[in-house]
């Protein structure tokens, strides 16, 4: 796989501008969408100086926050890896890449071996990373792909799902909450985000009107029956109906309403943080970790799978367990919990269904055995 690499290393790098290599270590730590810049026969003017900034702005919200300091990272491991091996990081070498992989999935340095899922998330950013510096990565060279079919060959395993979060557990976790400010606000993430089917950055990411801030993932339109959330989602803008529920103690639009009322929320975010005496909501949007440490919070309060011990017990519920509550206990056609979850295919939301009957359809009888 590394046949001629030293020469097309060197070969590489006689290749590239004297002007560029001093460049180098600052195309390593650019900021995302900062590689958008006038061409170089184009003379600069004020307009055309806010238009790269308007671009480089566009540029950034084409990945969301998390994924885009993911990428960050990614690329500060690689750039530091390939240092200490005495390489560079520009230009793309795939034989390098090659190696790189297989060190993450040997673990034969001081950090622990990568999942084969995290190792193909960083192929990613790396890819994303080269793409902003101008570089083209190709994932299907040989010395990349072989290596990386080799490692998931080897050592991929079955997914390992959160535990899903049923009506029954969702009732016990809302119930440990008390009903101060930050009472309300909690019950009213866990109820909407549960029968919402939502992703912890669509809670937190929600605005009460249309383009209240510049961050907004979406909003909420409040009606008689339920409540309408149009969400700027990973698959791109869907509508979720979250309709009343049978009772108020565990309705998430009175749960919302009541949020909403004495929090005095009329604008921006839906979800921020309270003062440290939990008397008044601040204008802070909550961070979507809160979600997470809310979830497993409430299930250690609420003694679910008080079997296991605490430990295991926090590892096996995540924000995504919400979403697998939803598919797993709506007793609906599946084409309904795959719109409210917004999967593109029903494969994806069958992952989803902790707890449905697989066998429901029995091909062996039908094809008369």
């Amino acid at each position: 796989m590394l046949h001629d690499m030293s020469e097309n290393h060197e070969k590489s790098s006689s290749e590239v501008p004297i002007e560029s290599s001093s460049n180098e270590d600052n195309e390593r730590e650019r900021p995302d969408g900062e590689a958008l810049n006038l061409p170089s026969f184009v003379a600069g003017s004020g307009t055309l100086d806010r238009l790269v900034d308007t671009a480089r702005d566009y540029a950034r919200a084409a990945a969301s926050e998390n994924t885009l300091k993911a990428y960050t990272k990614d690329w500060t491991h690689f750039a530091r890896w390939c240092r200490m091996k005495g390489a560079e990081p520009l230009p793309p070498s795939p034989e390098m890449l090659g190696l790189y992989l297989a060190d993450l999935a040997s673990g034969s340095g001081p950090s622990p071996a990568l999942s084969v899922s995290t190792i193909d998330r960083r192929l990613s950013g790396l890819a994303w990373n080269y793409a902003q510096r101008g570089f083209s990565l190709d994932r299907k060279n040989r010395h990349i792909a072989t290596v990386l079919a080799g490692i998931k060959r080897k050592h991929a395993r079955p997914p390992i799902q959160k535990a899903a979060i049923l009506a029954e557990d969702i009732l016990a976790m809302v119930a440990t909450l008390p009903y101060d400010l930050r009472g309300l606000r909690d019950r009213a993430t866990l109820l909407l985000g549960y029968a919402g089917g939502l992703r912890r950055s669509e809670i937190v990411s929600l605005d009460v009107h249309k383009d209240d801030t510049p961050d907004s993932g979406g909003w909420i339109e409040i009606f008689d029956k339920g409540a309408l959330l149009t969400l700027n989602a990973k698959t791109g803008w869907r509508e979720v109906e979250v309709g009343r529920g049978s009772k108020e103690q565990t309705c998430p639009i009175h749960a919302l309403e009541q949020w909403l009322h004495f929090a005095k929320i009329d604008f921006g975010p839906v979800f921020v943080g309270t003062s440290r005496d939990g008397k008044r909501a601040t204008e802070t949007r909550l961070n979507d970790k809160h979600v997470a440490r809310l979830i497993k919070r409430t299930v250690l309060d609420a003694g679910i799978r008080s079997d296991l011990p605490e430990k295991e017990r926090l590892a096996l519920f995540s924000g995504h367990s919400l979403r697998a509550g939803l598919a797993s206990s709506a007793e609906v056609d599946e084409r309904y919990v795959q719109k409210q979850l917004g999967h593109a295919t029903a494969e994806m939301t069958r992952r989803y269904q902790r707890r449905r009957d697989r066998f429901r359809v029995n091909l062996t009888r039908t094809a008369g055995l």
